[in-house]
């Protein structure tokens, strides 16, 4: 039943949506979270957690059942072909979880939703909200079955499209990669490539990222001119045949989920308008290289949540205007990085061993591959 009052409107039932709701409600806020699907996703989609979002997530209990349903990757390497150019070691970051976890969206989503639940909260579905029109005490968002909802303050967690960014009013910022093309597909391979490493390939075709997951699937994703709608067993050995390892290729025996989507390269030109808040990709989106998109909307989720949760009990609303004001600098840093390392994977052929060069250069100094360390698991925002 929808409620007709609520002090805060979580718009969105994904990762980020649920953290913050959760979040809420651990401090026993009055919080209403809905979504627009009639169910939760049962795919895989964002498939890795790094180290500063699992200690983000201890605050509401969610860190240790996700550690034990993934695979902890200590490596992350970047490659051309059988050439590695950049070795990065997790395990021997200062951290409880001194990994890449490698655990399927719809995993983490089902972990999340059970702390929401056990902190008394559940999502509504499906509702859509159609309109949204701020007064001097909040907002009343109109859903598309003719409800209407007052809430003191609407998170908008309800990804790249934002409904409720629109209706705010606040702008998306500038595309600066045109919706490049990715096919994404979780597949059965047979062959010696490692199953505790995530692998970003460059080669003169373009990049591929490899990244082992718990079910003994393996997660392929590239960059393609033109994503096929449903990936074949062909379509992804081909991609693993022109940009993968030369040696010790594997061979794909099944696809069991593929998928494709366009990435836009885009941070909201502010966080807060009014009683609205934007959190995840509502706020920002980039490139999958280096498994960042999820990682940085859970980081905003648990912090926009504590915020929320402050005023609430009295703090007064520079809180949220902090939470915008810090949140927005961190996502342009994370895009601007996603995007160097996209680059890095698509020069040119005839720059490729320059790029070579210099990265097996940096490679040899150790702060270079600690920083890049640091970077990637998201310690470096601690």
């Amino acid at each position: 039943m929808i409620p007709a009052r609520t002090d805060v409107l979580v718009v969105g039932a994904g990762p980020v949506g649920l953290a913050t709701a959760a979040t809420l409600a651990g401090h026993k806020a009055d919080v209403t979270i809905i979504d627009a699907q009639p169910e939760a996703t049962n795919t895989s989609r964002a498939a890795v957690v790094h180290a500063h979002t699992l200690e983000v997530l201890e605050a509401i209990g969610a860190a240790a059942p996700l550690a034990a349903a993934g695979i902890h990757a200590p490596r992350f390497t970047i490659r051309d072909r059988d050439h590695t150019l950049v070795p990065v070691r997790f395990d021997d970051l200062p951290t409880r979880y001194p990994y890449a976890l490698m655990v399927p969206q719809s995993t983490t989503e089902a972990v999340l939703l059970q702390q929401l639940e056990a902190r008394g909260g559940r999502v509504l579905r499906p509702h859509s909200v159609i309109g949204l029109k701020a007064d001097s005490t909040g907002a009343i968002a109109t859903l598309d079955s003719g409800e209407s909802i007052h809430a003191r303050y609407v998170v908008a967690a309800d990804g790249m499209h934002s409904t409720i960014r629109r209706l705010a009013g606040i702008e998306f910022g500038r595309d600066k990669h045109a919706g490049e093309s990715f096919t994404l597909a979780d597949v059965r391979v047979e062959g010696d490539l490692p199953r505790d490493e995530v692998i970003l390939y460059f080669s003169h075709a373009g990049m591929l990222v490899w990244a082992p997951l718990p079910d003994g699937t393996v997660r392929i994703v590239a960059a393609v001119k033109e994503a096929p709608e449903h990936p074949t067993v062909a379509f992804v050995q081909s991609l693993l045949d022109t940009r993968g390892p030369r040696r010790g290729q594997a061979r794909v025996t099944e696809v069991t989920w593929g998928s494709r989507f366009r990435i836009h390269h885009r941070v909201a030109d502010q966080f807060r308008a009014g009683p609205v808040l934007l959190a995840g990709d509502a706020g920002h989106v980039h490139s999958p290289a280096g498994g960042q998109g999820m990682n940085l909307g859970l980081k905003d989720a648990a912090a926009l949540g504590e915020a929320l949760a402050a005023v609430l009990a009295g703090a007064g609303e520079e809180r949220l205007d902090a939470y915008a004001a810090a949140r927005r600098p961190v996502a342009v840093d994370v895009v601007r990085f996603a995007s160097l390392l996209t680059r890095l994977a698509t020069v040119p052929g005839l720059l490729r061993p320059v790029r070579n060069l210099v990265l097996g250069t940096l490679s040899q100094v150790p702060a270079f591959r600690r920083r890049l360390a640091w970077q990637l698991s998201g310690l470096i925002y601690r």
